[in-house]
């Protein structure tokens, strides 16, 4: 069974303390993934995900223009992220996640919320999606200082994604 992830009732968003007083939340609007399963239970799914790094928005013009630059991301050299699962048990997905050039293993928790039938007749899935990784392992290095010692942006980041997929026939 294949399903593509239905876009528009799907987020793709991360979470970052800046200077460790508050978070900063970022999407990816710009965004595809597909699931290949032996059946509806999704254990021992495929699972490969992909996101334009150009399309990053936290509501801050100067700040996407700075994770777009080379600084972080360098999205005219690396211009997406992907994903590729390894292993899914029902609880957790192992996948290569690649960020510019650097691949490295992660561990998601997964959620799955179940399976419905929408108004127009589509089966659809819903899952909840999270894990931590550290930015610097992808050479996502720049910070800064502040005058009292606060670092301005944390190493960890949070990934929260909420999808649904749409089984294909």
């Amino acid at each position: 069974m294949n399903w593509k992830i239905d876009n528009t009732h799907s987020e793709i968003t991360f979470k970052v303390k800046h200077m460790m007083i508050s978070t900063v939340t970022g999407y990816f609007e710009n965004f595809d993934a597909t699931i290949n399963t032996n059946d509806e239970s999704f254990e021992n799914a495929s699972v490969e995900f992909n996101a334009k790094i150009n399309s990053i928005n936290t509501k801050n013009k100067d700040r996407d223009t700075h994770l777009k630059s080379d600084d972080f991301f360098n999205s005219e050299k690396f211009p997406e992220m992907k994903f590729i699962s390894k292993s899914f048990d029902g609880q957790q997905l192992i996948g290569d996640l690649t960020i510019k050039d650097v691949t490295k293993v992660v561990q998601l928790d997964v959620d799955f919320n179940g399976i419905a039938v929408d108004p127009y007749g589509q089966t659809k899935a819903g899952f909840e999606i999270s894990g931590d990784i550290n930015r610097k392992d992808y050479n996502l290095t720049w910070n800064a200082v502040t005058e009292a010692g606060n670092i301005v942006v944390s190493d960890k980041v949070k990934i929260v994604i909420d999808a649904q997929f749409i089984k294909q026939v």
